[in-house]
């Protein structure tokens, strides 16, 4: 079967085929007739291979082309041969009347066959059309040259054209893995940013339990029920998040929203941190891809001062602008263990790619009696 026919098209570019496969039969009928007409036919119902007949027969053959192409060449050359042969003299034209049967099969891996059966048809017509030679030379030449010329022609875009189909292909292809890496990531973070921060807060909890466990019982049983809950919003966040790439792999659920934020810091201040959250500005117009990406942001960065900073405090500001949206997260803690060099983990670097991808910015480093998160995303730019 040919390469042509192999492909799943969408209905609206089959339809398209079908159309031009109607055009070029009707095309085909309408000037194999007419040359002959103009050639010298008399009628074109009589003689032993009347006209009419045969040009309706290669129209139709058309139809099938993309489904059978050699079989549709072969049978052309046939009906082609059955023309010329009773009539020494008929008018000429072996190749171009069946132009699009060899354009077909010339978009087929068999095109060494295709060019091998044109070769030998050039060949029989240039023996055929001897009788010219006395008559008219340069007329003889005319035609075996411009028929060579055109079978070569034919055969040539024949190929750039299945060359173009495999371009496609492989273009498509290529977006195909791109989105999937895409979505990957995209999972990836947000996996991460859950997982994350739950640790982080179950961590401080059950640190908080432990010592306390002798001293103050109800401290530590306190401390376990809200690291209980803590993880109970994640596993269920979780399992959205595969519940919905199983039903539709282009969603990566959950997706928090502006108004998630205050459960956000109350979750950091229930582990001992004094968290504050000023919000500035109308929320209401910001996207719900910005909206995720402030909430992952303040998320990533209240897990990294529980985990790293030894910090007491922190300052979460979300401004809402006309045309963005800034976060801020400051601590009072020292980044990282022992005050080390930042070191950007898959955290930040998580961060810094969900800003980016809307265009905006991030910056995390040492300030001033602390440690600080900033990022700006324009909203123009994040619309779903």
């Amino acid at each position: 079967m040919s390469a042509l026919s192999q492909r799943r098209e969408p209905a609206s570019v089959r339809h398209s085929a079908k159309v031009i496969d109607g055009a070029l039969a009707v095309l085909t009928a309408v000037i194999f007739v007419a040359v002959a007409l103009a050639a010298g036919v008399r009628s074109p119902w009589d003689g032993p291979v009347p006209v009419i007949p045969l040009a309706l027969f290669l129209g139709a053959l058309l139809f099938v082309r993309r489904r059978w192409p050699m079989t549709v060449l072969l049978l052309s050359i046939a009906a082609i041969f059955a023309y010329h042969l009773p009539a020494p003299q008929s008018p000429p034209g072996w190749i171009w009347p069946i132009w699009a049967a060899y354009f077909t099969a010339a978009a087929t891996p068999r095109v060494r066959w295709v060019a091998a059966i044109g070769v030998a048809q050039l060949v029989y017509s240039a023996v055929d059309f001897r009788w010219v030679i006395d008559r008219n030379m340069t007329h003889y030449l005319i035609h075996t040259v411009g028929e060579a010329l055109l079978l070569a022609f034919i055969i040539g875009a024949g190929l750039l054209y299945a060359a173009s189909l495999r371009w496609r292909d492989r273009l498509r292809e290529t977006d195909g893995r791109v989105r999937a890496a895409e979505e990957r990531l995209r999972v990836a973070q947000e996996v991460h940013d859950t997982v994350a921060h739950t640790l982080a807060v179950v961590g401080v909890h059950l640190n908080v339990a432990a010592d306390t466990l002798e001293g103050v019982p109800a401290e530590a049983a306190a401390a376990l029920r809200l690291a209980q809950d803590v993880r109970n919003r994640a596993m269920a966040d979780l399992a959205a998040l595969i519940d919905v790439l199983r039903t539709s792999p282009t969603g990566t659920a959950p997706q928090p929203d502006l108004a998630s934020l205050g459960a956000l810091v109350a979750d950091a201040r229930a582990t001992g941190l004094d968290v504050t959250l000023d919000e500035r500005g109308d929320p209401s117009a910001v996207p719900a891809t910005c909206a995720v990406a402030v909430y992952r942001v303040v998320q990533e960065a209240l897990s990294n001062t529980l985990k790293h900073s030894g910090a007491t405090t922190a300052e979460v500001t979300v401004a809402y602008q006309p045309d963005s949206v800034s976060v801020e997260v400051v601590d009072n803690g020292h980044g990282t263990p022992g005050g080390a060099g930042i070191r950007e983990g898959h955290g930040l670097a998580g961060m810094r790619e969900r800003v980016s991808a809307l265009g905006g910015t991030l910056t995390a480093g040492p300030v001033p009696g602390g440690f600080a998160v900033k990022a700006c995303l324009p909203l123009a730019d994040s619309s779903p």
